[in-house]
């Protein structure tokens, strides 16, 4: 196994900003430049063979959002919406996406002395999606690379199923 080494994933950002959010009952964080805005959690419209964590589709002022569920995407245990609920949406690659997070804490400043890369060990499940770890206060925070986590390729496969916005 090898020790985490200091990463710095923003070059040109050394005091980079997360949005930081928790799913069940761990911190995550996802780069604050890539966050559109917070909405709370509102009905979808469910979208036919879409994948299981793709919970649906939201109008946002005329512009079609899918909305993926974390907790689906990573295979944690499901959990009812309710009034902590939200949604992240983000723009990858000039598409708006939403992620829904169990509830939204804080915006943290996380500088290059405070991030780590992931140890490697065995059996990394969603691995892909892991920008690093950034140390706040006694916590550890799971950074998200939202640009893998949202793939642009399946937001427009999605868009296109449901038709052009325009």
């Amino acid at each position: 196994m090898q020790t985490a080494a200091a990463i710095d994933p923003y070059a040109t950002n050394t005091e980079a900003l997360f949005l930081a959010f928790r799913l069940a009952d761990q911190d995550y964080g996802i780069a604050i430049a890539k966050v559109q805005e917070i909405r709370e959690w509102s009905k979808v419209t469910p979208l036919p063979n879409s994948p299981p964590y793709i919970k649906g589709m939201l109008n946002l002022r005329g512009a079609i959002v899918p909305i993926i569920d974390l907790r689906m995407r990573f295979g944690l245990p499901a959990m009812e919406y309710d009034a902590l609920t939200v949604i992240i949406v983000v723009n990858v690659g000039g598409r708006l996406a939403g992620i829904v997070a169990d509830t939204v804490s804080d915006v943290v400043s996380a500088g290059a002395e405070r991030r780590r890369a992931m140890p490697e060990f065995e059996g990394q499940a969603n691995r892909q999606f892991i920008e690093g770890l950034a140390q706040i206060d006694e916590q550890l925070m799971i950074l998200l690379n939202v640009d893998r986590l949202v793939h642009p390729e399946d937001l427009a496969a999605v868009a296109y199923s449901v038709g052009p916005t325009d």
